[in-house]
């Protein structure tokens, strides 16, 4: 029998959650950094907004397979499953492997130059779960060397996204433009 390799959009979402749920973090806590991040520049940002962000974000195919790739390599890394010396650099989150924040930059990256700015400042500053898994990471027996750069970018994506609806919102108070909305199309993603 043939393995299953394609997935609809909610069913990728599940197993997202699923497997964040399995390393500690939940989507309620994602969207809080969502929220944090995107208050700082709009006005008018509500949790329900970010939330709704973050379980888009989760529901692409691209996000599906980061943070499956992601939580399978800091599992195995729990496991000692990798020889060394890639075993300790990634157990130990070495500062300069970068091949975690590669993928958490490509990952907000699906939300273009913006998605990236916001990943950097997620990434340096470290709040919330994201803090949390880094702390957790370093210990012995854990490692979440390329989750929590995972979580920092579907934070970062969502609250791109947040930015947009937001601006769509605003120019559809302006009668002179033509309503033409980018989230006509966004079901194409």
């Amino acid at each position: 029998m043939k393995k299953r390799l394609v997935f609809t959009r909610k069913e990728m979402l599940d197993m997202n959650i699923q497997v964040l749920l399995e390393r500690g973090v939940k989507i309620e806590e994602i969207a809080d950094i969502t929220f944090k991040q995107q208050s700082k520049y709009s006005d008018g940002v509500s949790m329900k907004l970010c939330l709704e962000s973050v379980e888009k974000i989760l529901s692409l195919r691209d996000t599906f397979h980061f943070v499956q790739l992601a939580a399978e390599i800091d599992r195995l890394v729990e496991e000692k499953a990798f020889r060394s010396p890639i075993q300790d650099i990634l157990h130990g989150d070495l500062g300069l492997f970068g091949i975690d924040e590669t993928l958490g930059l490509d990952l907000s990256g699906l939300y273009g130059t913006i998605g990236q700015t916001n990943f950097g400042d997620i990434d340096v500053n470290k709040v919330g779960v994201i803090s949390k898994l880094d702390k957790e990471g370093k210990t012995d027996g854990k490692c979440h060397t390329f989750l929590d750069d995972i979580v920092g970018a579907i934070a970062a994506a969502a609250s791109t996204r947040v930015a947009q609806v937001l601006n769509e919102e605003l120019a559809g108070l302006n009668e002179n433009v033509e309503r033409i909305s980018i989230f006509d199309l966004e079901e194409d993603m």
